[in-house]
């Protein structure tokens, strides 16, 4: 704004809206500066984004800011302790006391008003250059943020962040588990990473990462232990404690709501569980195919069973013993193999495998 060629106006606009922190200094570098009526500046006092700083840190950097304010207020002929007392006292100004205050030029309705007020005004540049303003006709082009730009806004909200990160992860999981999906591990891939670039540029709080892997590392375990879900309980409070310390910053905007973080690692929770669930079902399962899937099924005797013989089992003859004496055309049930030959005892119920 400083070394631009042509003037700049800086218009705080609609009403009710506001320029404080950085916005006051971008307000105060313009060559005009406006206000709508409703509006506000001011409150500019140095934040400290992440961590913690001590007293004489702060001070130093209040200080500082003031100075460098000074300088640019001082060029435009503004009034230098209005504007001090914003960032040194984080004093706020509404569009008439600023006007009063000498910290902005003039208060215009909209850009229109604006336009008409400023066509043949000279402004002071920067430099000490003195340019008159010719708006008489000029017409307003709006720009607005790029498609890119948008998506970078909204990755760097540390909500959307964690969430990508759980969604990738759920991701991977699934294509871990069930290979040859594809979808799931692309999908998976490509939201984790997102999420870690976001991450990547946000202050982050070790101890919250820590608890982040502390809850996943229990929903783990859940597949080795039987805790009746006293492990995947902890793993959800874990998790929730997590996101919400996972951002560094005294600033609540920046930090992650308990809302969010409930929103999140519920639903996250509740899907692993399913898949773990249904891990642990294939797990347990008998044998589908091989000899160990003869186990338990029903097979027919063609001779006698006296006490090795022949049995029927599905459309095979097979070499058969049982335990006991069997009849031609018993009912048998299988209980083992050995090589080619099928163990097995008298009954036909056959047992539920599942």
């Amino acid at each position: 704004i400083l070394n631009s060629k042509v003037p700049v106006a800086a218009f705080v606009t609609p009403s009710g809206g506001r320029a404080a922190s950085a916005g006051f200094f971008l307000l105060q570098s313009a060559d005009v500066a406006a206000m709508a009526p409703g509006t506000r500046t001011g409150a500019a006092h140095p934040v400290m984004l992440a961590g913690q700083a001590d007293d004489t840190l702060m001070k130093k950097v209040a200080n500082d800011a003031a100075a460098s304010l000074r300088a640019v207020v001082e060029r435009r002929g503004r009034n230098i302790e209005a504007a001090e007392k914003a960032v040194i006292e984080s004093k706020s100004y509404t569009d008439q006391e600023s006007l009063k205050s000498r910290l902005i030029d003039l208060i215009a309705k909209d850009e229109t008003d604006l336009f008409r007020q400023l066509d043949g005004r000279v402004v002071k540049r920067f430099d000490g250059a003195e340019q008159k303003l010719a708006l008489a006709g000029a017409q307003l082009k709006v720009y607005t943020p790029s498609l890119r730009q948008r998506a970078q806004k909204s990755m760097s909200d540390p909500n959307l962040a964690l969430a990508m990160v759980l969604l990738g992860a759920l991701g991977l999981y699934l294509e871990f588990t069930s290979p040859g999906l594809i979808v799931p591990g692309v999908a998976g891939g490509i939201l984790l990473l997102l999420g870690l670039s976001a991450l990547a540029v946000i202050p982050l709080n070790w101890s919250g990462v820590a608890l982040l892997l502390l809850g996943l590392a229990l929903f783990a375990l859940e597949l080795k232990i039987v805790s009746h879900g006293i492990l995947s309980a902890g793993g959800g409070v874990a998790m929730v404690l997590g996101a919400m310390l996972l951002v560094d910053s005294p600033l609540p905007e920046v930090r992650i709501k308990l809302s969010s973080a409930i929103a999140l690692v519920l639903p996250f929770g509740l899907i692993t569980l399913g898949l773990i669930s249904l891990a642990l079902k294939a797990r347990l399962a008998p044998p589908q195919t091989g000899r160990e899937s003869f186990q338990g099924d029903v097979a027919r005797a063609l001779t006698p069973l006296n006490p090795e013989g022949q049995v029927l089992y599905k459309g095979e003859m097979w070499q058969a013993r049982a335990n006991t004496e069997v009849e031609a055309g018993s009912e048998v049930r299988i209980v083992g193999v050995e090589g080619l030959l099928l163990k097995v005892e008298p009954g036909g119920e056959q047992h539920d495998r599942r």
